[in-house]
């Protein structure tokens, strides 16, 4: 795992996320991970390997930089650093569809939050926070290529109306043209 502050710790920030305490520590980072990376693939698949690597090596050297003097093993670094770029990623994109991703994210992972303060020494929340911060680093570097919202052509300025839509006023009231001689 990483070692803060030593030469020989830095090679735990590739290992990291693939030594686990126990069966259950396992378990417990496995469906997270394959959801947020399922996420990250479907949405973002243009940057999506990008990401992930940047993510990996720059929680784990945060990690390295400033944890208290102990291993840090597991995925969970990883798993924060996936659930902040999955929602600061669509809350800058600005697209109605990443935005309903960003929301399922925190409805699911909401709780994770906790988990960024020191609340139990057997949990390297050092980890945590690294991967959040690195996530939302990530989202805001990233944010010119994320998908773009959808536009339409009637949305452009150089629109041509056709004879149905001169029908409709601006409020999409139905207006039917005025005969000569009507009032």
């Amino acid at each position: 795992g990483i070692f803060p502050r030593t030469l020989l710790g830095l090679r735990g920030i590739i290992c990291e996320p693939f030594i686990h305490k126990d069966m259950a520590h396992l378990a417990n980072n496995s469906l997270p991970l394959l959801v947020l990376m399922m996420a990250l693939l479907y949405f973002y698949r243009p940057i999506a390997l990008k990401v992930i690597w940047q993510g990996l090596l720059f929680s784990g050297v945060l990690t390295w930089l400033i944890a208290r003097p102990a291993y840090h093993i597991g995925a969970s670094g990883v798993i924060y650093f996936l659930v902040s770029f999955v929602f600061f990623s669509g809350i800058f994109s600005r697209n109605y569809r990443l935005i309903a991703v960003s929301l399922v994210v925190v409805f699911i992972y909401g709780s994770l939050l906790w988990y960024l303060f020191p609340i139990d020494a057997e949990i390297s929340w050092e980890g945590h926070l690294s991967g959040f911060v690195v996530g939302i680093f990530l989202a805001y570097r990233y944010k010119k290529v994320l998908p773009k919202p959808d536009t339409y052509d009637w949305e452009e300025d150089t629109y041509q109306k056709d004879d149905f839509d001169k029908l409709f006023d601006d409020d999409g009231n139905f207006s039917p043209p005025q005969k000569e001689g009507e009032l």
